[in-house]
């Protein structure tokens, strides 16, 4: 199982946000509420989970919800290594 921290680190590495990401939790709201994380930022975000958790992200399983806080793009990565699709 993939824990919490290892999902806000790789978020916080590839936002180079440095300590701002590092004291939030599950409910921490990302999409709208942080500058840095724009559709481009997505789309890299899927990449660098594909590539550390060696997952496959098809685009119909990508959702503004899947990245709302950092608790629901944990529970999808969970949920992906989980059922293995």
């Amino acid at each position: 199982m993939v824990e919490f921290d290892e999902v806000r680190q790789l978020i916080s590495e590839m936002l180079q946000l440095g300590d701002r990401l590092g004291e939030l939790g599950p409910d921490a709201p990302l999409l709208g509420s942080i500058p840095e994380f724009d559709s481009m930022a997505v789309v890299a975000l899927i990449s660098a989970l594909e590539e550390r958790f060696d997952l496959q992200i098809a685009d119909d399983e990508i959702s503004a919800e899947t990245f709302e806080t950092l608790g629901k793009v944990h529970e999808f990565v969970c949920d992906k290594l989980r059922t293995g699709a």
